[in-house]
């Protein structure tokens, strides 16, 4: 193992270090996986007496039965509505609007991220632009994208990318400014590119980063796009939220909102796992021999 030491005359240079039996960094990054596994454990008693206090309620007479339905009856409105192909329906149309919002968020922030957060000027220029626009509600814009965009696919579309990009962006620019200095220097003492010091430094070290605003950007699309099917649709959970709840049919509206959190749930964790198998090369030298 090795540490860098930066002396005057001779630049950077790699320095032995004494064996350590064991490494700060492993030991963190266990005590929070191990945090992590046992936060649900922890939590899924209280989940349960939540759902459980869902089935009682109504049926004690503590909740009106037509607005609050049993936890029971919102089941099997979920059953029936997954059983026609009605839920399958909408859920692929309003994860497909999601989907595509996020992905273009993604390619527009990620590597605008890298620009402003590694070249300042760049950054002072464009930062008043970004944090005017960042501060201007995504809902208060809804009415002008559907007056630009009509009522279709395209209004939806950017309403999603709209609310998500700035979560990217930010924390693209806050995982890049982040980079150990050293570590830059060390590169360039080596004569490392800038495709190279990007794809080997810049991007790995802030993956974490930009994964933590995935998370965020993630659940902002799709309380977006539900947000605008609400609004102006004809298609997707959020019209099937909202005509259900005009109708009067609270099962069907519950069962949509449950799909809504279980789907918002999923994802988290898709990205909380990719997150660890990205980050994971950061374990790796302490494992290796010295």
């Amino acid at each position: 193992m090795a540490y860098i030491s930066e002396k005057p005359g001779i630049g950077i240079r790699l320095l032995p270090t004494a064996r350590k039996t064991s490494s700060p960094v492993r030991s963190a990054r266990k005590h929070k996986a191990a945090r992590g596994d046992g936060t649900f454990s922890y939590g899924l008693p209280l989940l349960v007496l939540f759902f459980l206090l869902w089935e009682i309620a109504p049926r004690l007479g503590w909740l009106n039965p037509i607005f609050f339905p049993p936890l029971s009856d919102v089941c099997r409105s979920w059953i029936g509505l997954a059983e026609s192909g009605v839920l399958a329906k909408h859920i692929g149309i309003s994860l497909q609007r999601a989907a595509i919002g996020f992905g273009l968020a993604t390619v527009v922030a990620v590597p605008l991220g890298f620009l402003m957060g590694r070249y300042s000027l760049f950054e002072k220029i464009s930062d008043l632009l970004v944090q005017t626009l960042r501060n201007t509600s995504q809902f208060a814009l809804l009415p002008v994208f559907i007056l630009l965009l009509g009522i279709g696919e395209a209004s939806k579309i950017a309403i999603t990318f709209y609310s998500s990009v700035f979560f990217l962006l930010v924390n693209t620019i806050s995982g890049v400014k982040a980079v150990d200095p050293l570590l830059l220097k060390a590169a360039r003492s080596m004569g490392t590119s800038d495709l190279d010091l990007f794809r080997k430094v810049i991007l790995p070290a802030s993956i974490p980063s930009i994964v933590a605003g995935a998370r965020l950007a993630v659940k902002s699309s799709i309380f977006a796009v539900i947000g605008a099917e609400m609004l102006a649709a004809k298609s997707g959970l959020g019209y099937l939220i909202q005509q259900s709840q005009l109708m009067m049919e609270t099962g069907d509206m519950y069962a949509g909102i449950l799909t809504m959190t279980l789907i918002g749930l999923i994802v988290n964790y898709l990205l909380v796992w990719f997150e660890r198998w990205a980050t994971s090369w950061m374990g790796q030298s302490d494992t290796s021999p010295h």
